[in-house]
């Protein structure tokens, strides 16, 4: 049998992640033996082996990284689904009430392409019958999983730090990349610095986006966070070019030779029939 059933594939998907039958049944709310069962039933189903166990623990087979590789990203394409279709019928919670129809929710990085992001929603603004748009400020590399779960309907992303694989793309503008120091720190002089200068400053490590990011700086939460540690000589950290449009007076933006050009693009997913959508779309390339 082909079919598989949601309830199957995040059970899986805990087992899978967790690596751990009593962990995923505490993630689930469930209790170990029925989730051992279902797996155990998936196996038999599908005819494959999905987990290799022992003494030791368990281990994903070949098939069983397939499948959560393909899992995940069902479980996001269903949850996107419900989440889309609540914000259309004007129903579901407060995260889930936007974007779609007459509501679109735009992922941006904090701190990230204002003037750009200024111009396109005053432009879109502007159009007859131009849908509402939220704004919502996410971490660095965040956009992508937004556009696949469902909490946004289109993203700015900037390549190379965001991957548009299966996404619809256009590309809206390049820049070059800066550093950004406390203003009173010595090489808040120079006339440029290079990425490998940046990253070894003694005292002053370069801020992090999340846990899993390399590095001894500070995690980052949001832009405040970020803005009051580099004045406050905690962190540096590297933005594009545009990031200037955000600095304190107790900052400092020094151009970096070596950091390769950012390139902003405007992705959506592939198999959005919006018309607000492409309204915004046809906006942002005009611009």
């Amino acid at each position: 049998m082909d079919t598989l059933e949601t309830r199957e594939l995040r059970y899986f998907v805990a087992v899978a992640e967790e690596l751990h039958f009593g962990r995923a049944a505490d993630r689930l709310g469930i209790a170990q033996p029925p989730l051992s069962r279902a797996i155990q039933q998936l196996e038999r189903r599908l005819d494959v082996r999905l987990l290799e166990r022992n003494r030791r623990g368990v281990a994903l087979t070949g098939a069983g990284e397939m499948l959560l590789h393909e899992g995940r990203a069902a479980l996001d394409a269903v949850t996107a689904a419900a989440r889309r279709t609540r914000r259309a019928g004007g129903t579901g919670s407060a995260e889930d009430a936007r974007g779609s129809g007459s509501r679109l929710v735009l992922a941006v990085k904090a701190a990230a392409s204002h003037e750009l992001l200024h111009k396109l929603l005053d432009a879109y603004a502007a159009e007859p019958d131009a849908a509402e748009i939220e704004v919502l400020p996410s971490g660095t590399c965040e956009q992508g999983e937004m556009l696949r779960d469902g909490r946004a309907d289109v993203a700015l992303m900037h390549a190379p730090f965001n991957s548009l694989a299966g996404f619809d793309t256009e590309e809206l503008a390049t820049e070059s990349q800066i550093a950004i120091l406390p203003a009173a720190h010595p090489l808040a002089a120079r006339a440029a610095l290079t990425l490998a200068g940046v990253a070894g400053i003694p005292g002053l490590p370069m801020a992090r986006w999340s846990r899993d990011a390399p590095g001894e700086g500070p995690e980052i939460h949001d832009q405040t966070q970020l803005a009051q540690l580099i004045a406050l000589g905690r962190t540096v950290a590297v933005f594009p070019e545009s990031a200037r449009a955000w600095l304190w007076a107790e900052h400092a933006a020094v151009p970096l030779t070596d950091a390769p050009p950012v390139v902003t693009h405007i992705a959506w997913p592939a198999h959005s029939r919006s018309l607000a959508l492409a309204r915004l779309i046809r906006t942002a390339t005009e611009l």
